[in-house]
């Protein structure tokens, strides 16, 4: 009896060391990977844009090629913790190259895997760069998370992903933008944030300034997206105060329309999906730009706790920003059905006024 107490007691302070082992790892891998200056990559077909023209602008984050509508993350309260396969990761990121083959100006792109283990190590930029030849491109880390040993059967891994912005014309220069986190352990869920700020130069001396951002999901209480999105609207006011042309686009994580009255109630609070709050634009020359048709209107993400059904928690939360030097024409949201990702992708057509 002694001798099975003793082994039962040595397997116990082994699994308690091991867990130490890997929490002292992850505390100590984790890491922020700070500002930092871009490269672009490619050719441009312009060198500038020009003002009274109109261009359009698509952002998609396409939940790194593995949210088929089939899909469900445990994160979200789904099962599962990566792409289904190999083979069919692959045939899903060519779609989703095949879907942004539309002849857009601009684009943005988040969760862009360059070497996770959710997405087997693929580098999703090579998916993307063949269907923009002819653009200018500028990818920014997002996030360098250590190994998640979760779930125990068929872990998360670790993740390596980012956001990715293409231009017609010439990004001259680009920087990644550290953002606030969280400073507890949600940190660990929530990883890295940033924002990437590209510069086109326009005919008329000034600079286009895009923004593409993927704001913080898994937090508390949703609190520090609010301290996220002041810190890009300062920016943008900054640059509009040169005279400069701003526009953002990505995933905000906030309701932008009223979910609730829009596409019915919903029976969880989701402390990603709370509402902008009303005095964030107040004293600025920044407009929110939400993609909605009154008329037919289609959300731009929906909660992946399971795959695809009727009824389940959608939501827009994918959207545009811009200053009062541009005018926005249309915006709206391409429905895809969720079929590629848990997102749909969003359209904006606007012009730099003179």
């Amino acid at each position: 009896m002694k001798k099975a107490l003793k082994i039962i007691g040595l397997v116990l302070a082994s699994i308690l060391l091991i867990v130490a082992i890997y929490v002292a790892y992850v505390l100590i891998a984790y890491h922020r990977i700070g500002n930092q200056t871009l490269k672009p990559e490619g050719e441009a077909t312009a060198n500038t844009v020009t003002t009274e023209t109109t261009y359009t602008l698509v952002s998609y984050n396409i939940g790194f090629g593995a949210y088929e509508s089939d899909y469900g993350f445990f994160m979200d309260g789904g099962k599962e913790s990566r792409a289904w396969s190999k083979e069919r990761l692959d045939a899903n990121l060519k779609k989703i190259a095949e879907l942004l083959d539309q002849n857009q100006d601009f684009c943005f792109v988040q969760e862009v895997d360059i070497g996770s283990t959710r997405s087997y190590g693929f580098d999703e930029r090579d998916y993307l760069t063949p269907t923009f030849e002819g653009y200018s491109s500028v990818f920014a880390q997002n996030y360098d998370s250590p190994y998640l040993f979760y779930p125990i059967l068929r872990p998360h891994g670790a993740s390596k992903s980012g956001i990715m912005t293409f231009a017609k014309a010439e990004i001259t220069e680009a920087e990644r933008v550290e953002l606030p986190i969280e400073t507890g352990l949600t940190k660990l869920l929530d990883l890295d944030r940033c924002y990437s700020k590209s510069r086109v130069k326009v005919a008329n001396g000034k600079d286009l300034v895009l923004y593409n951002f993927h704001l913080s999901a898994y937090t508390s209480d949703g609190k520090i997206a609010n301290e996220q999105l002041k810190l890009l609207i300062e920016d943008m006011q900054a640059e509009y105060a040169k005279g400069n042309y701003c526009i953002a686009g990505g995933d905000f994580n906030k309701d932008l329309l009223d979910g609730k009255k829009v596409f019915g109630e919903f029976d969880k609070d989701y402390t990603w999906a709370q509402p902008i709050p009303a005095e964030t634009f107040d004293g600025t020359n920044i407009s929110l730009v939400r993609p909605f048709d009154e008329s037919n209107p289609v959300p731009s993400c929906r909660n992946a706790d399971s795959a695809y059904h009727e009824g389940q928690f959608v939501i827009t939360i994918d959207g545009f920003m811009v200053t009062d030097n541009v005018t926005v024409q249309t915006a709206e949201v391409i429905d895809t059905g969720f079929a590629y990702s848990d997102h749909n992708p969003v359209k904006m057509t606007f012009q730099l006024n003179e």
